[in-house]
């Protein structure tokens, strides 16, 4: 079923963004599988990545009243935006004389989505340096929030740093004495939206972070992280690209690793498939008993891979369906229970504090030596 609904892009105007959706009532696939595409949707490694590839079709309107503010939600991602007010009506702006230097250079600055896109008219921050001193770093001139700001300068080299969001471009300019000019800066961006679910509904709010990296890896085959603890249901502006996605669902090994596209001029929308269950752990000295406090607990794999260390009476985690090994530390003595999560459901570890439980202390104990002569030696 195809829903089509408005979406403000940014502060630009009105674009129309087609959202193709899927029938309800998906199942959701064993982590790890791969499903087809179907109405739009399809899983790829535990992950159902609905790119809905919302083209923004930034359609220009005929001038017209001055239009609403866009939804203050729709771009959430902490750049805050610095309206310069507009003079009081009936007051006129007198500019004092000597103010503005006869030698300074006019250049103003305007942004764009992409090259043959519509111009970003908020959220926009600009950001001049100058070279300094041979050997020096650059200082910065000025910073301003206008979206087309007319900027008077020295004449010389600048270089001048366009953000809009986690999207952003550098590029030197050049100011001539009396010469106004145009920079356009085209930062071929782009919109991402996450979301994510577990059982075919939408996750409890707070228990899922996102970061993304960059699709490049350096000589010791690290990625260069992007951005890190992004909430869902928020737009990420981006450059254009290719980005390595992380889901965490939790606070433990519940993950899903994918890759995203982000295109200049579109929203992307992608969601993300969980799997997970809650396990909540207790050492007790006998069956039913109360909580031992200050209680070390180790969280292994069945290949003896440590997933979560916490230290508590109670603590509870959301883990990745599997087996696991829980070690529980208190007063000197390491007692182990093997256990299981499964998707979807809630399990309680309880460590009993008895002999069959314990570990075994495996450091070797000291050997018996022959006694030293300690007789003094008289050889010279």
């Amino acid at each position: 079923m195809a829903a089509t609904r408005p979406h403000h892009w940014a502060g630009h105007r009105a674009a129309t963004v087609a959202a193709q959706t899927g029938a309800a009532g998906l199942r959701t696939p064993a982590t790890g599988t791969t499903m087809t595409r179907t109405n739009g949707i399809s899983w790829t490694n535990g992950a159902l990545l609905r790119t809905l590839g919302v083209a923004c079709a930034l359609v220009a309107l005929a001038p017209v009243a001055p239009a609403q503010q866009p939804d203050a939600g729709a771009w959430d991602d902490n750049v805050e935006v610095q309206k310069t007010p507009a003079p009081r009506s009936g007051t006129t702006v007198i500019e004092r004389e000597g103010s503005r230097s006869h030698e300074d250079g006019g250049i103003r600055l305007v942004a764009l989505l992409t090259a043959d896109g519509q111009q970003i008219d908020q959220g926009i921050v600009w950001r001049v340096f100058q070279a300094g001193a041979a050997g020096s770093k650059s200082r910065l001139v000025m910073e301003n929030r206008e979206a087309s700001p007319a900027l008077n300068l020295q004449p010389g080299e600048y270089t001048v740093n366009a953000a809009f969001g986690r999207a952003n471009l550098t590029k030197k300019i050049v100011v001539k004495a009396g010469t106004p000019a145009t920079e356009q800066f085209v930062l071929n961006a782009g919109g991402l939206r996450l979301s994510a679910f577990t059982g075919g509904n939408p996750v409890p709010p707070g228990s899922v972070t996102y970061a993304l990296f960059s699709d490049d890896r350096d000589q010791f085959a690290n990625r260069t992280a992007v951005m890190s603890g992004a909430k869902p249901n928020l737009i990420i502006r981006l450059n254009a690209g290719i980005y390595h996605l992380v889901s965490t669902y939790g606070d433990a090994n519940a993950r899903v690793e994918t890759d995203v596209t982000v295109e200049a001029g579109k929203l992307t929308e992608t969601a993300i498939a969980h799997a997970g269950g809650k396990a909540s752990f207790k050492l007790v000295m006998r069956s039913g008993g109360e909580a031992v406090p200050n209680t070390r607990w180790i969280i292994q794999t069945d290949s003896g891979e440590v997933v979560k260390e916490s230290v508590g009476a109670l603590p509870a985690h959301l883990l990745a369906p599997g087996s696991y090994t829980v070690v529980a530390a208190s007063a000197g003595q390491l007692f182990k229970k093997k256990f299981e999560v499964k998707d979807g459901e809630i399990t309680s570890v309880e460590v009993l504090m008895s002999s069959s439980s314990e570990i075994k202390s495996a450091e070797p104990q000291p050997t018996e030596q022959a006694p030293l002569d300690l007789a003094p030696s008289l050889d010279l």
